[in-house]
């Protein structure tokens, strides 16, 4: 059986692909790498008109990483899906406290989503740190909460939860605020491998070496 065996060499066959599929969406390079990774991650083209980019977040983002600073996830799934190797060369390290006892205890206690416990736990933490949610609406909602309400101001929201109940809403609040630059995709699709794809594609454009 003929195929592709080499990872780089599927990773720009499926970029080829991609390609046609962006066309006249009027994307910069770095907005081409990052829809085509989530499009990767995804193996749906339906997702090129769906996604939105606030026009500081890439260059937020960026500066952020390059700065050193860390990742808060709202779930392990988009923790396990980031490059860990990679975002130490910057200096940053990936947080999730979903599984926490600690965070379950709490949300019990308090009768929230763990989502809503671990993204309170961090508090000021998030100054300055990149966000990923891949999956819990709710814990959008609390980082919306927490940058309007108690001033916290991350670098970059890469809020793209998945599903049918709150996620669209989330994601549309999103996109509304005026205080934390965002990246997201509208409607129910999204899931952790997207988010952690537009992490990755973040830092691939900064410096493409796999480790």
């Amino acid at each position: 059986m003929d195929y592709i065996k080499q990872p780089m060499a599927i990773e720009h066959r499926s970029m080829e692909i991609i390609a046609p599929h962006l066309a006249g969406l009027h994307l910069n390079e770095v907005e081409t790498k990052i829809y085509s990774r989530m499009i990767h991650a995804s193996g749906d083209v339906d997702y090129a008109p769906l996604i939105h980019i606030h026009p500081d977040a890439i260059a937020a983002a960026q500066k952020a990483l390059k700065a050193g600073a860390d990742i808060y996830t709202d779930v392990e799934m988009v923790r396990t899906g980031i490059n860990k190797r990679k975002l130490a060369t910057f200096g940053g390290e990936v947080h999730c406290r979903i599984a926490d006892p600690e965070i379950a205890a709490t949300a019990k206690a308090q009768g929230i989503t763990r989502s809503i416990a671990a993204m309170r736990s961090f508090g000021k933490a998030l100054d300055g740190s990149i966000i990923a949610i891949g999956n819990a609406p709710t814990a959008l909602y609390e980082v919306l909460r927490l940058a309007e309400e108690e001033g916290v101001r991350p670098a970059c929201i890469i809020g793209i939860p998945v599903g049918f109940v709150g996620a669209a809403d989330s994601k549309e609040a999103l996109r509304q605020n005026t205080l934390v630059p965002y990246i997201t995709v509208e409607g129910t699709k999204g899931g952790s491998p997207i988010a952690a794809a537009v992490v990755n594609a973040l830092m691939y454009d900064i410096d493409d070496e796999r480790i």
